[in-house]
């Protein structure tokens, strides 16, 4: 399941224009299939940076995320296990059960993320998540 956010974007008048004449023309369905096919291109476009900054973050003592990222017991059990902590960083969504808010506490040593955080107030208030 694909989670969608709105999104509001300033275009000048001439872009838009040029926009509208290619749906009037059937090439897209309308403003906004134009503006997703454009993300995408651009995004394909920059996947080499993309991975680059995935993997470098592979390296360090990050759980690192893009996109939609459940946060699981038996990877915290795991750091637990190595006597480890961690810090949870990246962009989109995290989701954090309640029923982990004690786990979580004893293996993340922090939390950042641009975007969301679904989790408990406990873990929002110990983490300083808003």
């Amino acid at each position: 399941m694909e989670k969608t956010e709105k999104v509001s974007v300033n275009m000048n008048i001439g872009t838009l224009s040029q926009i509208d004449l290619l749906v009037d023309q059937g090439f897209y369905s309308n403003r906004s299939d134009f503006i997703n096919q454009a993300v995408r291109e651009s995004l394909n476009q920059k996947q080499e940076r993309i991975s680059e900054v995935r993997n470098s973050h592979d390296k360090m003592n990050f759980i690192w995320f893009l996109g939609i990222y459940n946060l699981n017991a038996q990877e915290l059990m795991q750091i637990k296990k190595n006597n480890n902590t961690k810090t949870v960083s990246g962009y989109g969504l995290l989701y954090i059960n309640e029923a982990l808010d004690d786990l979580v506490t004893e293996t993340i040593s922090s939390i950042d993320v641009k975007g969301k955080v679904v989790c408990s107030d406990r873990l929002k208030e110990h983490y300083h998540i808003s």
